[in-house]
């Protein structure tokens, strides 16, 4: 169901011309007391109820704010089925700057909206919202995850998230260099903020070389300031023509990897927590022609949504932990699979969870 009652042209475009279709419902929502504007997509409901997370970003347009949720809810149906959870894919995004429109009363509305889909979509934190929003929203809505311990929560999933990623690269240098240790590895992380901080942490614990890049000084100034041995690119493109990379993280927004980045690159792996890092579906065939082994996203960066989904059932970190080390073999499987058929892992990804998927619609 999708009510575009009254909605602009690019919307109306997006939504019944997306190349990412085939979702099962689309909420448009306004409440112009609080000047929300949100779109709730969830693309399917087929291994349980939709999961994913709220995002808050000024977007140019409320069509590209559609796509970028259908985009969204897409992969984490991808996700979700591929972490082993008995969850669909949703995602939701509010438009405008968090930093100006922000404020208790919209996300309470933002809440209702969710509670009015009786369970369809969980929802949790994602760029722009964080732990203590997450606590507002579910004043309204019982379907809320990322919430602080002191209000029944799991906390700040970019804990998980890291060691996820830190997983996957683990995986990724056992494929390629026979050993998963990552000591000697010159890593370059694009993006210190949630997620991307934690996962520093875990490259230096492990003895790696890391160069960092953000756009906020302030990010890139509290890792320096506690590692002084941390080196700085002055921009992206700067770090993806580090001499002598070997892993390239991108941990901020996506479409990191793209026809002008993917040429340039040194890394010979790519492996970070960024969502939807394909610009298109031709750039994983461009690295794979420049052997460069990428590890699908949606694959490493899945211990956040392994904390707030245990949420719903009473919350354990040891246990949440245990169930993010598998995606160190959850990655090697891909690689192995992508090896047996012929094919690029994310395509091996995408076939193990449509898999998953196919296989609940007929039970």
């Amino acid at each position: 169901m999708t009510d575009v009652t009254g909605a602009p042209a690019d919307v109306l475009h997006t939504l019944f011309h997306s190349e990412q279709g085939g979702h099962e419902q689309v909420v448009l929502c306004q409440d112009r007391a609080t000047g929300l504007k949100a779109v709730i997509a969830i693309h399917s409901t087929a291994l349980g109820p939709a999961l994913g997370g709220t995002r808050f970003y000024p977007y140019a347009s409320e069509g590209e704010a559609v796509a970028d949720a259908l985009n969204l809810a897409r992969g984490m149906s991808y996700k979700n089925a591929m972490a082993g959870l008995d969850h669909g894919g949703g995602k939701a995004v509010i438009i405008g700057d968090p930093e100006k429109i922000k404020t208790e009363e919209l996300l309470l509305a933002y809440g209702r909206f969710v509670a009015s889909l009786g369970g369809r979509y969980v929802t949790a934190c994602d760029v722009g919202t964080y732990v203590t929003d997450m606590d507002v929203v579910a004043r309204e809505c019982r379907w809320t995850t990322g919430r602080s311990p002191e209000n029944g929560g799991a906390g700040d999933s970019s804990v998980l998230t890291s060691f996820g990623v830190f997983q996957g690269m683990r995986a990724s240098a056992q494929h390629l260099w026979g050993d998963p240790t990552l000591r000697g590895r010159k890593v370059g992380v694009a993006g210190v903020g949630k997620v991307g901080h934690h996962l520093v942490e875990h490259l230096l614990s492990d003895g790696a070389e890391v160069v960092i890049t953000d756009v906020r000084e302030e990010s890139v100034r509290r890792i320096t300031e506690r590692h002084p041995e941390v080196s700085v690119a002055a921009d992206t493109d700067a770090l993806i023509r580090t001499e002598g990379l070997d892993i390239y993280a991108p941990c901020a927004l996506g479409g990191a990897l793209n026809d002008e980045t993917v040429p340039v690159l040194t890394a010979k792996v790519v492996c970070g927590a960024a969502n939807n890092q394909l610009a298109h579906p031709g750039v994983e065939k461009d690295l794979s022609d420049r052997a460069i082994l990428y590890a699908p996203d949606y694959v490493v960066n899945a211990g956040g949504v392994i904390q707030v989904a245990d949420e719903l059932h009473g919350f354990d970190f040891d246990r949440c932990k245990a169930k993010a080390t598998q995606i160190f073999d959850t990655t090697l499987a891909i690689f192995a699979r992508a090896k047996a058929d012929g094919i690029p892992p994310a395509a091996a990804a995408d076939r193990i969870a449509e898999q998953r998927m196919a296989e609940a619609r007929r039970s």
